[in-house]
């Protein structure tokens, strides 16, 4: 694999993450909406705590152990990822039943994308549950590409993008690189026999068009540049404030996707009290989500806000980041139009 030059970085602010799974959609209508991929959802966005997608991936293996050495985990089933629903459309719109019927699974599910989303954990009056966008990492080191016996699977040098060569995929049964995945970001299609995942919407980034998810998110919470452009909000995120941290470091591959945890309200007491300096969401959940660093993410965060709440207000460069009071600042160096790409493609297509 050859030397990175430079790596791609996504930042997540899962306090401005509103579940509306915009994301979600953007990436299916474009990337996995072709056959043998009607299970495959290369971005979702799950209700934590929950057993997200697929279906307890947390405990399924992979990765790297303390020593750098691979280790492989469990491949995911198809009734983990949720068998894709059939509706009865024939008998609702065409049985002449009217309203007697109604549209449900023809066969009663067990399990879907997002079967527990908006339920969350703890008691009343501290009940919590926050949304957890997730795509492939385009990992440092990602176990996928050395699980793979046929070299499928490369990191690009020019950005970190890691991707499939579907080809040379086909060519395995086993399909190891699903079970060395510990964020279980490998999906298998039947139909062209090859494991496929989210390409970090390569074809859009060579033109200078932001990934999809990070366009069209309406929340303003997803940031895409280059790790080693210091003046990038990416790069002050992750390495100058340190407010934004990789899922499950422990797995020791070098995820760069990376998350500003969330705050949480304050908790309440058994009389309805508000009890301060504290969060409704627990640091002992976080930490085990985000590693020992949430901790001082999440003082660093308060701190910066309280900033702002005194009088007179101080000036805060972290929040002027998180709030990214405009959405450009949010594409990096990839701020093209793609409908203006698509119109200069078409009227190349033209002269030629």
């Amino acid at each position: 694999m050859a030397q990175n030059q430079r790596q791609l970085g996504f930042v997540i602010d899962l306090n401005k993450c509103m579940g509306c799974q915009t994301c979600t959609v953007a990436c299916k209508i474009l990337w996995a909406d072709a056959k043998g991929m009607d299970q495959m959802w290369w971005m979702k966005v799950n209700t934590m705590p929950g057993r997200g997608y697929p279906k307890d991936w947390e405990q399924m293996g992979g990765g790297y152990d303390g020593g750098g050495k691979l280790v492989l985990g469990k491949k995911p089933t198809v009734e983990e990822y949720g068998v894709v629903m059939e509706f009865n459309y024939e008998q609702v719109y065409y049985g002449g039943k009217g309203s007697q019927v109604h549209l449900a699974p023809i066969d009663k599910p067990e399990w879907g994308p997002n079967w527990d989303e908006d339920i969350g954990a703890g008691e009343y009056p501290n009940g919590y549950y926050f949304y957890l966008p997730r795509f492939c990492n385009h990992c440092w080191k990602p176990a996928c590409a050395e699980a793979c016996p046929f070299h499928a699977i490369e990191k690009r040098a020019q950005d970190g993008v890691v991707f499939i060569d579907d080809s040379k995929c086909a060519q395995c049964r086993d399909h190891v690189c699903m079970a060395g995945c510990p964020y279980k970001e490998i999906f298998f299609n039947e139909f062209t026999h090859a494991g496929q995942k989210c390409n970090g919407c390569l074809p859009r980034i060579e033109q200078g068009v932001a990934p999809a998810c990070v366009r069209q998110c309406p929340g303003r919470c997803i940031w895409v540049d280059f790790l080693d452009d210091e003046q990038s909000t990416v790069y002050k995120l992750v390495k100058q404030w340190k407010v934004a941290l990789p899922l499950h470091p422990e797995f020791n591959t070098g995820p760069n996707i990376y998350y500003v945890p969330p705050l949480g309200r304050l908790r309440l007491d058994e009389n309805g009290n508000v009890e301060e300096n504290s969060s409704h969401i627990p640091l002992e959940y976080l930490r085990s989500l985000f590693g020992p660093g949430v901790e001082q993410a999440l003082d660093i965060i308060k701190q910066e806000m309280a900033k702002r709440r005194k009088e007179p207000k101080e000036p805060s460069e972290l929040l002027d980041l998180l709030i990214a009071r405009h959405w450009k600042e949010l594409l990096g160096p990839f701020t093209s139009d793609p409908a203006e790409v698509k119109a200069l493609q078409a009227e190349m297509e033209r002269e030629q």
